[in-house]
């Protein structure tokens, strides 16, 4: 029976990794073939691959793109990793009657859906343009202002500071660190893991934002790289080989950090405290 359980188990998660590892195969060998392989659902790898690299490269501008993405995505994943570590830090280690209430109503905002924000965030940063168009409609910085911070990375970062041992912050607070002093050089560096996951979550997510780029950035000189895939789909008879191409490249940035940092990744989420 035991040995039946563990056949049972070894045959669900290698069909588990097959629909979770073929999308990403086929996107690959769909980069090494023409147009015409793609839409006959060509499984084999091409030798098409430079082709649509170079074709991809004249047709669009493929590095601009690239470019804008990285400032919104390493500029959101700094600032978020920076403010929502503050927030969840003093929610946690600071004691105050109104605190739970004010946590509990940054915790509703999770419920409200994203599209239902957009036209009032698009009113008010065409409001600020007026007064301040470094910051307006059409800007890097309007991409990034409504990221910056989520209830969830605050949730994230204050669950794991239950676990963070509060002895050290006194020890530091006796030694005549101030406050700040406690946060930066006493709890960044031990909540590495969780700062590693976090980051990892907050790039992806910044990466392939799609919804909120499309309303906010109007100008073909600011679109990031999930617009110019999106553009390249838009017309009449689509390059499917050219797509492909691009969505590789545009999957190798987010996938590399992943890699990288996979072992502070999961400690990170199980919420260890080294």
């Amino acid at each position: 029976m035991a040995k039946l359980k563990r056949i049972l188990s070894y045959v669900f998660l290698a069909l588990a990794t097959i629909v979770s590892v073929f999308p990403f195969v086929w996107m690959v060998v769909s980069a090494t073939n023409k147009s015409v392989d793609v839409t006959q659902g060509r499984l084999l790898p091409g030798s098409h691959l430079l082709e649509n690299f170079q074709n991809l490269l004249n047709t669009v501008d493929l590095v601009p793109a690239l470019v804008n993405s990285a400032k919104i995505s390493i500029t959101t994943t700094l600032l978020s990793l920076l403010i929502a570590s503050l927030a969840g830090y003093g929610f946690e280690i600071f004691k105050s009657k109104a605190k739970d209430v004010v946590f509990n109503i940054l915790l509703l905002s999770m419920m409200i859906p994203f599209a239902a924000l957009m036209v009032p965030l698009f009113r008010m940063f065409g409001t600020v343009s007026q007064t301040a168009p470094f910051m307006g409609i059409d800007t890097l910085t309007a991409a990034v202002l409504p990221s910056v911070t989520t209830a969830f990375l605050i949730f994230f970062f204050r669950q794991s500071t239950k676990m963070f041992p509060k002895d050290i912050l006194e020890a530091g607070r006796i030694d005549g660190l101030s406050e700040i002093g406690v946060f930066f050089r006493i709890y960044v560096p031990t909540m590495k893991t969780t700062y590693a996951a976090a980051a990892i979550i907050t790039f992806m997510g910044s990466w392939n934002n799609y919804l909120w780029p499309l309303v906010v950035l109007q100008s073909p000189e600011n679109q990031t790289i999930p617009l110019l895939i999106s553009n390249l789909g838009s017309g009449y008879s689509p390059d499917f080989g050219v797509i492909m191409t691009a969505i590789v490249i545009a999957t190798l940035p987010a996938a590399v950090i992943f890699f990288i940092m996979q072992k502070h990744f999961v400690a990170g989420m199980m919420g260890s405290v080294k």
